[in-house]
């Protein structure tokens, strides 16, 4: 089954999971880094943590450029839209 069969409360619950995911990944990798909790280099789980966020925003953008879309859905895509662009902008910046 594609991800634009799917219904776009089920993409916005998986674009919620994944960016979530990131960012608690990337907000891990970054208290280790400064605290050095473990000895392990934390490029692997940086690059997980990007790579969930943008897939988180990619289902938000593919939800909002649905046809016949109900206002209230288009809000919360926007919403996660504009949450997972800031998360994602930081842990970029941050790097």
């Amino acid at each position: 089954m594609k991800w634009t069969d799917h219904s776009e409360k089920t993409l916005l619950q998986r674009s919620f999971l994944f960016g979530i995911t990131g960012i608690v990944l990337g907000v891990l990798s970054l208290l280790n880094t400064y605290f050095q909790v473990l000895e392990a280099p934390m490029g692997p789980l940086n690059g997980v943590a990007l790579a969930l966020q943008f897939v988180g925003l990619s289902l938000a953008v593919l939800v909002i450029r649905k046809r016949k879309l109900s206002p209230e859905m288009k809000e919360k895509a926007k919403k996660m839209i504009l949450i997972l662009s800031v998360g994602l902008l930081f842990f970029i910046l941050t790097l």
